[in-house]
């Protein structure tokens, strides 16, 4: 009797597979930008030991009011989030002649259920009036844009435009 030999069956050889693998993971761990939030900037005040409560005046304050629904209330007003800018330009520009302890003061409340989005756009729109009355002031003294003005320039025209913000904490705001 004639035994059959068996071929054995044709087989790929996987002695460098964990090497190849560990290799492509690698190339694309190092490969592979990592996106990073940054969140918003902004510049806390400094902690003062003894706080004294000052009262401001109403016509020194602009209170932007943003409730769930994403609707604005500026003074008892209300806008859209896009006109947050025009409605503030003014006020801000009229205390441009006043003493630093007499500027303009915007305050931004929210209810605790505002979209973020609203809440940031609420947030730029605020920023965009100051920089606008800023650019304007900087014109009209110095022919220039605000940003190509030098560095004493632009302090100057810092003093006289400061961006004063208030950012209260968030509450539930009803329309």
């Amino acid at each position: 009797m004639i035994k059959k030999k068996k071929i054995p069956e044709a087989t790929i050889p996987t002695a460098s597979m964990a090497d190849i693998s560990f290799l492509l993971l690698l190339f694309f761990l190092v490969s592979t930008v990592m996106d990073v939030d940054t969140g918003l900037g902004l510049t806390l005040p400094e902690i003062v030991e003894d706080q004294i409560e000052v009262k401001i005046p109403p016509d020194r304050m602009a209170n932007v009011l943003v409730n769930e629904n994403g609707d604005v209330l500026i003074d008892g007003n209300v806008i859209p989030v896009f006109q947050i800018k025009d409605m503030l330009k003014s006020r801000i520009a009229s205390k441009n002649n006043l003493p630093k302890s007499k500027k303009m003061i915007v305050s931004l409340k929210t209810d605790r259920k505002t979209i973020y989005n609203v809440y940031i756009s609420a947030l730029d729109q605020i920023k965009l009036a100051y920089f606008e009355v800023r650019n304007e002031f900087s014109n009209g003294k110095y022919g220039k844009k605000f940003n190509d003005l030098n560095g004493e320039q632009q302090a100057d025209v810092k003093e006289v435009v400061p961006i004063i913000i208030s950012i209260a904490e968030p509450e539930s705001v009803k329309k």
